[in-house]
């Protein structure tokens, strides 16, 4: 669905319903200047039934009340249909686009989409419409009975048509190209509130307020002059076609009052064309706000479309097979991210075996390749074809969704909702019940630390976890992971805000728990995995040491440099070593 007329054939019986009733207003005020009309005739002819003329507008002021109401709820609540529908397509759509694609797209630019843009293309869905659908029935009609009581001046009334006609083509191009131009502007000053908004914290620790203030200041200056040039043609615009429709008046009023005054119509004949051009003079403004409205839908929806159109680089294969298996496979994974383009690649010949049931532990200096390579293994990013198995089984084969199913990752920097502590743990299970729930939590140690909260368990963690330290951001979101009871384990680091003492309290509590599980961890304390079945270091995204720790510091290697570093650390704060 590209265009707008495709999003209206969605609800067409609403829309016909809508467009019928409006005919039915219309009409209504069409027949009010003809009985107007005709007792004003019989008043100038000395007769009676001014009272039956006034009841009779009456009963087509009752009618139009009723058929007004019924074309704005069927036609604006088609719009609002519309609306949330379109937003719910771009919601869903989103949440299957791949990782890499949130890498090149700022979440500025992604929520102009889900407000600006949607907003005009349901404003030209509904009022766009109207706009449209009443000069195409208003014009013909009112023209045709002006023509009926007089040629002549009917065909001063049309003369301004042709011309609005061309100006409207011309204005209605350069109107959707400065709109574009505008929603991009907006994109840029979303991006911006929600960067600033998020790092608070940095801008005030850096005491760059007005340093910040500035630079927003300028961002919406640009917003402002991309505006005020959309203004500029509209300001143009309307005005024009305001002009033209009051010479239109004034010609008719000089030429109409001569043929009353000379008898050629009658005084009732040519209040009611009056009447009617004054009827004609809202179908010509409204036709200016149909190119506006229309043009700033049809732009807003040509982005939608362009986001809609990007394809998530990560789907399901066309047979997808169930994992069967915990052993974890990698043949010679060399892995490059698309945005690097031809960049070194973060992964180089990596070959690793891990099997059902034991623990590797994956060490390496900052930018070593350690994330790339947790990330390869559940596919949040595709690695090549045959290089990452599981179970014997092409990651890439595996049915999407029960490859995720059976491994609990947990990220360096883990994200929470802005919901309760409990609803963050079941995030991935939301029937678990709260005996489960706190199981999760005690395994994290985190138990403890939520229960002396003053709601517990229902503490509202604000935008991001934002009422939790690091640490217990972190075992939260351990805990999330812990109560899928997956088959397979990916910590990335989860522990690096955790003290050393709570580290070693959480390790013992989850040892228990990688029992006959596939476990990778991440760390950077080593600490963390000596007690892992076995060590892999990475460096420059190649594996250059390997064995178990025992193995490792007998070598004289990146391992045994990292352990003497944090050894003499310990020393240095007065921890046991």
């Amino acid at each position: 669905m590209d265009r707008l007329s495709s999003w209206l054939w969605r609800y067409r019986k609403r829309v016909l319903f809508g467009f019928l009733s409006l005919l039915v207003v219309d009409g209504a005020g069409l027949i009010v200047p003809l009985v107007i009309r005709g007792a004003i005739n019989r008043l100038a002819g000395g007769e009676g039934g001014v009272l039956a003329s006034g009841l009779y507008i009456v009963a087509l002021a009752a009618i139009a009340l009723l058929f007004r109401f019924l074309w704005r709820y069927f036609l604006i609540g088609s719009a609002r249909l519309i609306e949330r529908d379109l937003r719910s397509k771009l919601y869903q759509h989103l949440l299957r686009l791949s990782a890499s694609f949130y890498n090149d797209h700022k979440t500025g630019d992604l929520m102009a989409h889900a407000t600006n843009d949607i907003d005009a293309v349901s404003r030209a869905c509904g009022f766009g419409v109207l706009t449209i659908a009443d000069p195409i029935f208003m014009i013909p009609v009112a023209v045709g009975i002006m023509l009926s009581i007089d040629p002549r001046l009917t065909l001063y009334a049309i003369i301004p048509l042709p011309i609005l006609t061309v100006f409207m083509l011309g204005f209605g191009k350069v109107i959707q190209h400065r709109f574009e131009v505008v929603q991009e502007a907006f994109s840029g000053l979303m991006e911006k509130v929600r960067e600033n908004v998020a790092g608070i914290s940095v801008v005030k620790s850096f005491v760059q307020e007005e340093g910040t203030e500035r630079d927003f200041a300028i961002t919406n200056s640009v917003f402002i002059d991309k505006n005020m040039a959309l203004v500029r043609v509209w300001g143009v615009f309307q005005p024009l076609i305001q002009l033209l429709g009051g010479a239109t008046v004034a010609i008719v009023l000089w030429a109409g009052g001569i043929s009353v005054i000379s008898g050629s119509i009658s005084l009732g004949d040519f209040v009611a064309f009056s009447q009617y051009l004054m009827m004609l003079t809202w179908p010509m403004i409204s036709l200016g706000w149909a190119v506006n409205i229309i043009q700033r839908g049809r732009a807003s929806l040509g982005r939608i479309n362009r986001l809609l159109a990007a394809t998530p680089e990560i789907v399901d294969p066309p047979h997808p097979r169930a994992p069967h298996g915990a052993r974890i496979e990698i043949v010679n994974l060399t892995f490059s991210y698309p945005s690097r383009g031809g960049n070194a690649p973060a992964l180089s010949n990596i070959d690793l075996s891990i099997e059902e049931g034991t623990t590797l532990g994956l060490v390496g200096l900052t930018g070593a390749g350690k994330s790339t390579l947790a990330h390869v293994i559940p596919r949040v990013f595709d690695p090549p074809p045959g290089s990452v198995r599981i179970g014997g089984e092409d990651v890439r084969d595996l049915d999407f969704a029960k490859l995720r199913e059976m491994i609990g990752f947990v990220p360096q920097d883990p994200f929470l909702f802005s919901a309760s502590i409990a609803e963050n743990i079941a995030f991935g299970k939301p029937g678990a019940s709260t005996e489960q729930v706190e199981q999760a939590a005690q395994l994290a140690g985190i138990h403890d630390e939520i229960i002396a909260f003053p709601d517990g368990y229902e503490t509202r963690v604000g935008e991001r976890g934002i009422a939790l330290s690091g640490g217990q951001k972190q075992r939260v979101a351990i805990a999330r992971a812990l109560l899928l009871a997956p088959r397979i384990l990916i910590f990335d680091d989860p522990l690096s805000a955790v003290d050393a003492e709570r580290e070693a309290f959480i390790l013992r509590n989850l040892r228990e728990f990688f029992r006959g599980k596939t476990s990778i961890v991440i760390a950077h304390r080593l600490s963390a995995v000596m007690q892992a079945d076995r060590i892999v270091v990475l460096d420059k995204g190649r594996i250059v040491e390997r064995g178990t720790h025992a193995d490792l510091l007998t070598q004289d290697g990146i391992y045994r440099r990292i352990w003497d570093l944090q050894q003499a650390e310990k020393e240095v704060n007065g921890e046991p070593a």
